[in-house]
């Protein structure tokens, strides 16, 4: 795996290839529009959210504006594990609600794998869905002792043995063959996904159920019954949904809900049959190990792996860079990283590198919500865990905008107010502190096998 060849890489998202007439090609909204419900923001959250109310109202008049393409943002470009995590951690909604209640929301994360995948048969979405699972390669001690307190954690929170587990060192080389092995944590809800095509299947999905989707439509203003667009265009309606994510600090009135951190990713060229009988992956299971500065990867349906991680820097100001337009260096660690897990990739040309931007809150919680005094609902937040979670926040935001009192309607991230993120120089300061700090940790428990607590303590202090 050369440098050269990652130097020499497209910039453009592997997901977007072949792909050019079917991004972009919808209309701008050019005239003022009145509506039931307007969605800022074709990503999974908008979509997901357009998709369930139509379905549970079709005579609902449903419009979703996109400054750019459906999919253009963290939906097309990320690692495409559609999985039942969730950000910030379950013991923290536990502290917020009650054991049960946190146990039902753990269930319908767990459910929602399946949700997703129901759709995509459903509706006849081809994006290569497929649950075949999920390792983490334990690669030191320190990392096996924190896997064995995740797996308590999820017992408590009604994870069974054929859903989430440990592997034997041996045990896990059978699903991935990679060196200096402590074990696996292997988990039974994940799918590989392709991750546009979902984004691109559900538009379609939803126009077949007349909702609109204006996109080159950049909106200026969010207020209560109304959206204002760049172009001068209005949209009315009584309530009005930000489904932004990791641009929301682009919008005036909301430069500090979201900090927008940033994913990085690269993605291999195919690799021959006899490659990958020594790699292993043979269900398409996604994979990464248990450093505290996440890496993430799949085998894709055409072969390839396609591999991020975290850790490229936070700007100042929460200044996004539109297509994360890292220079090439930055992407050595994540290459560094792939190698370290699959030395059999060493010589392995990259053939694309990109990135995609992401929204933190300051809770480190994702949180979905309506305030019914002004008709402005919401969700994100999802650091990066979202493929599965925009669903399950889809169909709250449809319960909650129709007026149903359900289950989801009484999760503990619904309707959470957390406070913004401090203003610079301390927002730039703390997020990159935190980054450095996961990095240490990282290499300190490689050095001595322990786990390092020196990221829970930064966690913790990022949490509060």
């Amino acid at each position: 795996m050369t440098t050269s060849s990652l130097n020499s890489a497209t910039t453009r998202p592997l997901w977007w290839e072949g792909l050019d007439g079917e991004l972009g090609g919808r209309d701008p909204l050019r005239t003022d529009l009145d509506v039931d419900v307007v969605i800022v923001g074709a990503g999974y959250t908008g979509l997901w959210t357009a998709y369930e109310l139509a379905l549970a109202d079709p005579a609902l008049r449903i419009a979703v504006l996109e400054r750019a393409h459906v999919g253009f943002g963290a939906s097309g470009r990320n690692g495409g594990w559609c999985y039942d995590g969730f950000a910030g951690g379950l013991g923290r909604l536990e502290k917020m609600a009650d054991l049960d209640t946190t146990r039902a929301f753990a269930a319908a994360l767990r459910e929602t794998v399946d949700v997703v995948g129901k759709v995509v048969a459903d509706e006849g979405i081809a994006c290569d869905f497929h649950k075949g699972g999920s390792i983490e390669f334990l690669r030191n001690e320190g990392q096996r002792i924190r896997a064995e307190d995740d797996v308590a954690e999820a017992r408590r929170y009604g994870w069974t043995e054929d859903e989430l587990r440990l592997l034997s060192p041996a045990e896990a080389r059978e699903v991935g063959n990679s060196p200096h092995l402590h074990g696996g944590l292997w988990s039974a809800h994940t799918a590989a996904i392709q991750p546009i095509k979902l984004a691109l299947g559900l538009a379609a999905a939803a126009e077949r159920r007349g909702v609109q989707i204006f996109e080159h439509t950049a909106v200026t203003a969010i207020a209560p019954g109304r959206v204002t667009t760049a172009a001068g265009a209005t949209v009315a309606a009584p309530v009005v949904v930000r489904a932004t994510e990791g641009y929301t600090a682009e919008i005036p009135g909301h430069h500090r809900r979201l900090a927008p951190l940033y994913s990085i990713m690269l993605a291999t060229e195919p690799l021959p049959e006899a490659l990958w009988n020594d790699i292993g992956l043979a269900d398409r299971q996604t994979f990464g190990d248990l450093r505290h500065l996440v890496i993430y990867g799949q085998r894709t349906a055409d072969g390839r792996v396609a591999f991020g991680g975290r850790g490229a820097p936070y700007d100042y100001g929460s200044h996004i860079r539109t297509n994360a337009d890292f220079p090439a260096a930055t992407f050595h660690p994540v290459r560094e990283a792939l190698v370290e897990v699959f030395p059999q990739l060493a010589d392995v040309a990259i053939t694309h590198r990109w990135g995609g931007v992401l929204g933190v809150a300051r809770s480190w919680l994702p949180t979905v919500g309506l305030d019914r005094t002004t008709g402005i609902g919401w969700a994100g937040g999802y650091v990066g865990s979202g493929v599965a979670a925009t669903n399950l926040a889809g169909r709250t935001l449809a319960d909650l905008i129709t007026g149903k009192t359900t289950l989801r309607t009484r999760f503990p991230w619904v309707d959470v107010r957390t406070r913004n993120w401090e203003p610079e120089p301390f927002r730039w300061l703390g997020i990159n502190a935190a980054l450095k700090v996961m990095t240490s940790a990282d290499a300190a428990e490689q050095r001595t096998g322990t786990p390092a607590r020196r990221a829970d303590a930064m966690w913790w202090l990022a949490k509060h």
